[in-house]
């Protein structure tokens, strides 16, 4: 009897001690930011916005305020970025340069000089190239473009300058922005409180006088392509020279031709009618992809192929295709992540650099089309493709064909992690699959084993 309450009081202490723990894991998991929001492969990477008060007025402060872009390939492409807050009182914004709120919003009670904004949440884009010189500070004015910052560092950056009234004018009434949004141009990005940091430090031209802001706050904002879109934006296709089979994208990856909800729309490419659907598409005004009918009716699709065996080396080509007739591609770029980019011994056509997202693993490597050549990859249509090849060196211990090891782990386009094809549907070595039975043995093998038995018993 005994034994028996100390197995039931043991079996009730180890699902409390289970229940601890799973407890203990979900309090665990809410300190960390969502999972959604983390990049495996830049783990570092956000954008962080940086208020650099420069001066004082007499209702308020002037400050520059700075987007860096410090994710490794992930950028913001035309139409660009839309920023958002909430002002923490009754701030006004007299003036800006560089950039521009959507909306003035209700400055009636204003009988004088009239501010540039007055919403209690304005929303701010960036200034067009061309911009007179007048209404231009460093780093402004292009269209909202941010390249990312291994791409193209020299234009991470985008700042202007905006003069705030009916604000604090100290250090210690200065209220900071709540609730900032971040559209790239559409959703993705969550951004997190304003925090007060060390004060920006400015180094003079000639690098002979340091000054400061009077006062600096930060807001970090991080991707999750979930919150962008919920569907997929490229898929990848497999192919090699030791087998015949084409791995094509998986069927509806990124919608389905016959889908009554798909607010989107796609289009034969041998329609006479494609000129016309194209051109009357809105494209410069709408962000919905039009894309050419496919099985996957992705608007990127990247195809990896194997494509010839050295005895020291082995040689892959890419193809990266265009199927969006709404957009096009410049400034792209390509995540790939494959063990033996640790040997990779030349590219052609393609940009490269190694990314080592951790430690002693060099298996992660970014590539982008050559300025003036192949970075800008057009619309779909005859010229809606890009291409290059990629030369590795074997290493003995590790090399093989076998099981699909050739192929990518992991591939992003522009930062947005494409869908692969399952991995038993990988192109295999024609050896490495099991040798087929012939129909007559499948029939000539039962009846030897019957007529044995017969012979046994007789």
């Amino acid at each position: 009897m005994e034994s028996s309450s100390l197995h039931s009081t043991s079996g009730l202490m180890s699902k409390l001690s289970g229940t601890i723990v799973l407890l203990l894991f979900l309090l665990s998991c809410s300190s960390f930011p969502s999972a959604e929001a983390y990049d495996a492969l830049d783990p570092n990477g956000n954008i962080t916005i940086k208020w650099d008060v420069i001066s004082w007025t007499p209702d308020g402060y002037v400050a520059v305020v700075t987007m860096f872009n410090f994710q490794q390939y992930r950028h913001i492409q035309s139409p660009g970025w839309t920023l958002g807050w909430t002002w923490a009182k009754k701030e006004v914004i007299w003036s800006m340069i560089g950039s521009q709120t959507t909306e003035q919003g209700d400055c009636s009670r204003y009988k004088g000089n009239t501010p540039h904004c007055c919403k209690k949440d304005p929303t701010v884009v960036d200034l067009l190239p061309g911009t007179p010189y007048n209404q231009q500070i460093a780093n402004c004015c292009k269209g909202g473009v941010l390249n990312s910052w291994v791409q193209d560092p020299a234009n991470a950056a985008s700042s202007f300058q905006v003069s705030v009234g009916a604000a604090g004018t100290s250090n210690k009434t200065v209220r900071l922005p709540k609730n900032f949004t971040l559209k790239a141009p559409g959703p993705g990005y969550t951004c997190g409180p304003a925090k007060i940091v060390r004060s920006t430090k400015f180094v003079s031209a000639d690098k002979r006088r340091t000054t400061q802001a009077l006062m600096t706050w930060n807001v970090t904002c991080t991707y999750s392509q979930f919150l962008a879109q919920k569907t997929p934006t490229c898929c990848v296709s497999l192919s090699s020279f030791y087998n015949d089979t084409i791995v094509r994208c998986p069927t509806c990856t990124c919608g389905c031709q016959n889908n009554a909800t798909d607010t989107g729309g796609c289009v034969q490419a041998d329609s006479p009618h494609l000129a016309q659907v194209v051109a009357g598409s809105g494209k410069s005004s709408s962000n919905t992809p039009l894309v050419q009918c496919t099985s996957h009716m992705c608007p990127i699709r990247i195809h990896w192929h194997v494509k010839l065996n050295y005895k020291e080396y082995w040689r892959v080509k890419i193809t990266i295709t265009n199927f969006n007739y709404r957009m096009n591609y410049t400034q792209w770029n390509l995540v790939v992540q494959h063990p033996n980019f640790d040997n990779v011994t030349q590219l052609f056509s393609f940009n490269y650099k190694s990314l080592t997202p951790y430690a002693g693993l060099n298996d992660t490597a970014m590539l982008w089309g050559v300025k003036f050549y192949n970075d800008f990859l057009s619309e779909a249509g005859p010229y809606g493709n890009v291409q290059s090849e990629l030369l590795f060196r074997k290493d003995q211990s590790t090399f093989t064909f076998e099981k699909g090891w050739a192929f990518p782990r992991r591939i992003y386009f522009n930062g947005d992690n494409c869908v692969m094809p399952p991995p038993d549907a990988y192109p295999w070595l024609p050896n490495a699959s099991p040798q087929p039975i012939l129909p007559g043995l499948v029939t000539f093998v039962p009846i030897v084993a019957s007529t044995l038995l017969f012979l046994a018993f007789v």
